[in-house]
């Protein structure tokens, strides 16, 4: 194979490639708040850790991976009631910043019934990562960052929450530091105040004595402080909170990250706030204090949140402010973006295709472009140039290709978003034509079958998956079973035929996905044995099955009821489908 370099911009050329997915691109969720979720048995305070989550349709903005956002409610909500989107509103109003950062957010309920209004028991003396809240919440987050199909990345994980919501943001971020780059407290007390004294400071209560308990449940992660940041917001006319609580916590903060800070200039925030940034002494903004004027006891969600029962939707945009807060300063992920292919384009001479591409680099320049090339002479070239843009001909043997192009920072070492080369054909066209019929069959967890109808002087046939080809010789037959693949992942399929050395174009795709690999199981039992093995739920002295939240009857001995689990967490009344 010859290769012939010409660095520069793109030339015109046959073929333009504009990508549709310039942006790191990972699966897309469904963009709706899910059904309740019963995520863990909390052993302490009794009952399922349930809730909701959202998954965006939208593509992250950071580091090609999502961030995970856990939203605490505070005493008397519910996550159904008052953090996610109803039909009248939109709750706290996380999701519209959800889709803009294409981050995952949590919404879970409180287990148990604390202080008799559904709190959080941030107010413990014996916090640890291991049981009550501290525990099922750390495991929640545990299991999302586990789980490959949400992406996230474990520099991008994040809690805020109200009232005794906010307390337990704050007193998580001082547990697990290691786990959040970054919390937001909302009219939180902090740690070492009781439920009894949320109302006013303590005689001799000050932020050296929230920062010590706080520097103490750290433990051996003290060392993650010097990588978190931290906004705290609250309402001057706060009247179950004392707002003085508010600079406590972020000066607590400050004192347990270390260093030396400078306070900067309070700037206005939109709906009626006033921000103080302090900076450390690398310049970097660590913490943020938002005083909001005329507000109570709320969270502050915005236009277009609830403006109810502890809601206010006439004030700040907290969700909006935070966001921005976290991504401007998270100093766990690089906030440059991974280059950008701009475009990509082939075009044919004779036995040459010059393959062109222009990327762009926030970071500064691009240090390498790679093509890859299917067909008959395959192509990997991790150095096809640098820069602004670069050409480069290969010789190349006749046939079909198809293709990609990648751009590498030579900062950040990150590598962009595949720009794809439309199919293109060396030499004259070839005598044997693709296979038609292609089709998807039986699916498995890591396997796809797939057949097709055989074509006319066809010796043999190639299956591509995603635009790369999988068979490693010609195919015999007319069929293929693609193994080795992930669960619950959709991918596209496209056929070749194969007459000695020339191979045609390729077939029309055909798309199909692997299961999950859950298989179905039932129990039959009393509705006190579903709710006690975690099948089920107690909600007014009724059993309802987890998942579904089907009505099972009276939580008791009497009742027997058939569940069948359906998918992980998920169980319906009756038998497997």
């Amino acid at each position: 194979m010859e290769i012939k370099h010409s660095l520069g911009r793109c030339a015109a050329s046959l073929l333009l490639c504009l990508p549709a997915g310039a942006l790191a691109q990972v699966q897309a969720g469904p963009g709706a708040w899910s059904g309740n979720q019963t995520w863990g048995a909390d052993s302490v305070n009794g009952g399922n850790l349930s809730g909701y989550f959202y998954w965006p349709a939208s593509q992250p903005v950071l580091g090609g991976k999502r961030a995970l956002v856990m939203v605490l409610h505070g005493c008397q909500q519910t996550a159904a009631g008052d953090v996610i989107d109803s039909g009248a509103d939109k709750g706290f109003n996380w999701k519209a910043v959800a889709d803009q950062y294409g981050a995952v957010i949590l919404a879970p309920n409180a287990t148990g019934n604390i202080s008799g209004s559904h709190c959080w028991d941030y107010s413990l003396t014996n916090h640890n990562r291991a049981s009550g809240h501290d525990g099922v919440l750390l495991n929640l987050v545990s299991r999302f960052l586990a789980d490959a199909r949400y992406a996230i990345d474990p520099n991008q994980v994040y809690v805020t929450g109200l009232s005794s919501g906010g307390g337990q943001t704050m007193v998580l971020g001082c547990l697990a530091p290691d786990v959040f780059a970054g919390i937001g407290i909302n009219a939180g007390p902090p740690p070492g105040t009781t439920i009894m004294q949320i109302g006013s400071v303590p005689s001799g209560f000050n932020a050296n004595t929230a920062a010590n308990k706080c520097s103490t449940m750290a433990g051996a992660q003290q060392g993650k402080f010097a990588t978190q940041i931290a906004s705290v917001i609250w309402g001057t006319s706060d009247y179950t909170v004392a707002p003085a609580y508010g600079p406590i916590d972020a000066a607590a903060m400050r004192i347990a990250y270390g260093g030396v800070f400078s306070k900067g200039a309070t700037a206005t925030v939109p709906g009626g706030g006033s921000n103080t940034p302090y900076t450390d002494s690398n310049g970097k903004l660590r913490t943020s204090e938002i005083a909001v004027t005329g507000m109570g006891h709320a969270w502050p969600a915005g236009p277009g949140g609830q403006n109810a029962h502890f809601v206010d939707a006439t004030k700040v945009n907290y969700p909006a402010f935070v966001m921005d807060f976290w991504f401007r300063n998270n100093l766990r992920a690089s906030v440059i973006a991974a280059p950008v292919m701009m475009a990509c384009a082939a075009s044919v001479a004779g036995n040459a295709a010059t393959i062109s591409g222009a990327g762009v680099d926030a970071a500064g320049a691009i240090g390498s472009y790679r093509v890859v090339l299917s067909g008959a002479t395959p192509v990997n070239d991790a150095q096809a140039g640098s820069g602004a843009g670069f050409s480069i001909a290969y010789a190349l043997a006749n046939g079909y290709y198809s293709g990609t192009v990648t751009a590498t920072s030579a900062a950040t070492g990150q590598t962009s978003a595949p720009c794809t080369l439309p199919q293109f054909l060396v030499g004259p066209v070839p005598a044997v034509q693709p296979p038609a019929g292609l089709k998807a069959g039986t699916a498995s967890a890591s396997s796809i079958a797939l057949s097709w109808s055989a074509a006319s002087g066809a010796s043999g046939y190639n299956v591509y998956r995603n635009g790369t080809k999988v068979t490693p010789a010609p195919l015999a037959g007319t069929g293929y079973t693609d193994t080795g693949l992930a669960p619950s992942t959709a991918y596209t399929y496209q056929a070749s035929s194969v007459a000695g050395a020339l191979e045609s174009g390729l077939s029309a795709g055909v798309s199909a996905s692997t299961t999950s690999g859950f298989t179905c199981s039932t129990v039959t039992a009393s509705n006190f044995a579903h709710v006690q093995a975690g099948r089920a739920h107690d909600s007014g002295g009724y059993a309802l099955a987890n998942g579904s939240n089907q009505n099972m009857g009276l939580d008791n001995l009497f009742y027997i009821q058939t569940l069948a689990q359906t998918s992980p967490g998920h169980y319906v009344l009756g038998n497997c489908p």
